[in-house]
């Protein structure tokens, strides 16, 4: 009994001519002008900054109220004072 391993020559052929179907499509999309986007335009890194911005506001409020300020003091302070 006579195993076949590997692809036949027709099956071969299939491949390589899919191969060079696709890598013929990507040539013809960088000819065309079709990209794709790699990366942020300029009015959506106005849009992060600013929402980064939004963000940090809140969280210094957050931080810097009562409550959260002398959580923050004792965590620091049993720390500080924590004996080895």
């Amino acid at each position: 009994m006579k195993m076949r391993v590997g692809l036949s020559g027709r099956q071969a052929w299939r491949v390589v001519e899919a191969a060079s179907r696709v890598s013929r499509l990507r040539r013809s999309r960088v000819r065309v002008g079709v990209r794709t986007d790699s990366g942020m335009a300029s009015a959506e890194y106005a849009m992060g900054t600013l929402a980064a911005c939004g963000f940090a506001a809140v969280l210094y409020k957050v931080v810097t109220s009562g409550p959260v300020a002398g959580a923050l003091e004792s965590v620091i302070g049993n720390a500080l004072d924590a004996k080895f």
